[in-house]
């Protein structure tokens, strides 16, 4: 038998795995402790869940069937005011984010990614052949710099995961207005900010939205997310989808539900903002309009939050964040039983 084996691709050798907030089964056995004791404030999960009428809908799910997106297809419609083909869905943003790259990046080519920020912008620029041009992000962690002229894309998140700003509009159209790049504009948080960008994709050919319903619509674990995006974006997008856009027909039965009761997703991100707005002002973190909070700490990063994960709470220690350094650490917003227990154990450390 031949000892010859196929090799990996070279370009891979200068990745780092995407690092995943930590969860319950990995800190009940690290620490001894019981899963229904732990505190997870470290993912950006939604406390609240999704709308009783997603459980309703994933009873009446048939899995024997292909994924018939038509109602899911039309809530999105409805609830961006977007026209359908202007919309595409995935298997989560990340795999819209994919197929985009696939779509546009070959060998050679450059994108563009201001720092800190989602470390995924870099794994697919990478797979694509393409080379990331890192930007640091300036005072107010604002974007200091143009995209390169020889950038094929760029991508910028806003809110921005882990910092927590927002992009002003002015900010974005300068960046729309100096290159001819792909511009993905990530909006998994904008629910819980004051506006979103959105409605500049109707003016500018080269501006990609992205969204999800993991966050203020409670679904990370069914992976569902979609994208805004001029027609002739969309129409090549379709193309090169797999079928059924990789999404499944539990994913589309509890999109189409919880778009469907806008009512309790609004609930969710008015208290999820109420408590944001409580941790911030006692634990004197950067002001955010996400649901996380990005805290500078005084001492190593991991230190600090490993004294948190021996009491049961769980928050994401940002090293592992190209560019956040080594002493910032992301905390999201949880319930307020959940955030006392933070604050408890934040007044014990800090003491």
């Amino acid at each position: 038998m031949s000892s010859s084996r196929q090799s990996a691709r070279e370009s891979l050798k200068r990745l780092r795995p995407y690092v995943a907030g930590k969860g319950f089964t990995e800190i009940s056995r690290r620490y001894g402790l019981d899963p229904a004791d732990i505190v997870k404030l470290g993912s950006n999960e939604n406390p609240y869940g999704p709308s009783p009428k997603v459980f309703e809908a994933l009873q009446n799910v048939s899995p024997e069937r292909y994924p018939e997106p038509e109602e899911l297809m039309e809530g999105l419609a409805r609830y961006t005011g977007s026209p359908e083909e202007m919309l595409v869905i995935g298997a989560g943003m990340d795999w819209v984010m994919d197929t985009l790259t696939r779509l546009f990046l070959e060998k050679g080519d450059r994108t563009f990614i201001p720092t800190p920020t989602f470390s995924y912008y870099e794994i697919l620029t990478v797979l694509a052949g393409a080379e990331p041009v890192f930007s640091p992000l300036g005072p107010d962690f604002r974007i200091q710099e143009t995209v390169p002229k020889e950038a094929k894309m760029a991508f910028i998140c806003s809110p921005n995961n882990p910092t927590g700003n927002a992009l002003k509009e002015e900010e974005l159209c300068r960046l729309l207005e100096t290159t001819e790049a792909i511009v993905f504009l990530d909006e998994a948080y904008v629910e819980f900010a004051e506006r979103s960008l959105a409605e500049l994709v109707s003016r500018y050919e080269n501006l990609v939205v992205g969204r999800t319903l993991s966050k203020a619509f409670g679904l990370a674990g069914m992976r569902l997310g979609y994208a805004l995006m001029p027609e002739w974006i969309a129409q090549e997008f379709c193309r090169a989808a797999p079928p059924f856009f990789g999404i499944s027909s539990a994913s589309v039965a509890a999109g189409a539900a919880a778009l469907a009761d806008l009512d309790f997703m609004n609930e969710s991100v008015r208290k999820i903002r109420m408590e944001r707005s409580r941790l911030q002002k006692e634990i004197r973190s950067y002001p955010s309009q996400a649901n996380f909070l990005y805290l500078k700490t005084e001492e190593a990063s991991d230190s600090f939050a490993e004294k948190f994960l021996q009491k049961g709470i769980i928050i994401r220690d940002c090293r592992s964040f190209r560019g956040a350094g080594e002493n910032h650490v992301r905390v999201t917003v949880g319930t307020p039983e959940e955030n006392d227990r933070f604050l408890a154990a934040f007044r014990e450390i800090r003491r």
